[in-house]
């Protein structure tokens, strides 16, 4: 009973942590966003005065740096849940900061009764996940794929990163360098997507990590 309740504490523990982690990532993507929006007429301005001293080329450089800039704050997907959009996106915005390549495809069927927390905890940890894999390798050698979907009547979660040697599983989880919360993280995913019937596998081999997600759709 006493172990029990250590256990219930430290899963509140974890998911009070991971959501206010998730809140602050949040907050930081739409702090960008608010501050593209303040300088936009700044940067109106100071294209219509290149374009009146007919300096056409610099304009054509300063949009070009804008679109590189408003590709990095704007939405990168639109998954129709505005919770799962927000904590993918912030996701997306750290890898980029890692220098890590996304290729990411996201869409949630609408008749999911998988709620947004849970949702979540299972996106956030298999990105947060991938991420800590890459971040351990030379940035030529860094790169997660991400895609979320039907397959025949289940939802399809799939996160392959970049990773080093192949990591050994202990008690059916994988060994982990930092330990701790990480492995704990994969653990959560098991146990969320147990609670919806779902199916949850991982395979690691020498330079990538796969984990895939299988949820019933009523």
């Amino acid at each position: 009973m006493i172990f029990g309740k250590w256990i219930d504490k430290r899963i509140e523990a974890y998911q009070s942590d991971l959501m206010k982690k998730y809140c602050d990532e949040v907050e930081s993507m739409y702090t960008k966003m608010r501050g593209w929006r303040h300088d936009y007429h700044n940067h109106i301005q100071a294209m219509q005065a290149s374009m009146a001293l007919g300096r056409y080329q610099e304009v054509s450089d300063y949009l070009r740096e804008l679109n590189d800039d408003l590709v990095n704050v704007d939405t990168v997907l639109k998954t129709g849940r505005v919770m799962v959009d927000a904590i993918l996106n912030g996701k997306i915005s750290i890898a980029a900061g890692n220098d890590i390549p996304v290729n990411a495809k996201a869409k949630l069927p609408p008749n999911l009764d998988m709620n947004d927390v849970d949702l979540c905890v299972v996106i956030g940890n298999l990105m947060d996940n991938a991420i800590e894999e890459n971040r351990k390798l030379n940035p030529e050698k860094r790169f997660l794929r991400i895609y979320i979907g039907m397959k025949n009547t289940q939802l399809y979660i799939a996160v392959t990163n970049a990773a080093g040697k192949k990591r050994e599983k202990a008690g059916g989880l994988f060994r982990s360098s930092k330990g701790g919360r990480h492995g704990f993280g994969l653990a959560r995913v098991e146990s969320t997507v147990k609670k919806y019937d779902g199916i949850f596998t991982a395979d690691s081999e020498d330079g990538g990590f796969t984990a895939e997600v299988l949820i019933p759709v009523s």
